[in-house]
């Protein structure tokens, strides 16, 4: 059995356009299930809302989200976490880099830094923190 850990970012009403972002910046697939396709309907103002919902790549990058319901408590909170995406090339990463910056705050830019080739932190327009870089042998 394999397992793997897979980013899981929880909104209030943006889950299907952060995943369409997403999957406009990292290609792949994405899939979307409703509450009313669930037929998990709590409110009926919500019925379109996303119940699960992932952009899946050939090359193994998941992220997956969905809306919470009103009846439940949710707040963004601040620096709870960062999703991290690791790419073996400068190219890979850049061409990442520049589609997630669209309306994102940047909070370190993409450059060079001590432990990696390239490294950058941005905060997207959804308000999730996202850490990219070029993955490096650590010589301590």
């Amino acid at each position: 059995m394999t397992a793997k850990a897979v980013t899981h970012l929880n909104f209030r009403g943006d889950a299907r356009e952060a995943l369409t972002f997403y999957q406009a910046a990292f290609g792949g697939d994405v899939t979307l299930v409703t509450y009313k396709d669930a037929g998990g309907v709590q409110e009926p103002a919500e019925a379109d809302q996303v119940m699960f919902g992932q952009v899946a790549t050939a090359d193994g990058l998941c992220v997956m989200a969905y809306d919470v319901p009103s009846a439940l408590p949710w707040n963004q909170g601040e620096n709870a976490f960062f999703v991290s995406v690791r790419g073996e090339s400068t190219e890979e990463i850049t061409a990442y880099w520049e589609k997630l910056t669209d309306g994102a705050t940047v909070l370190r830019p993409l450059g060079a830094a001590q432990w990696a080739p390239l490294y950058g932190m941005l905060r997207d327009r959804f308000g999730v923190t996202w850490v990219l870089d070029v993955v490096s042998e650590y010589n301590a």
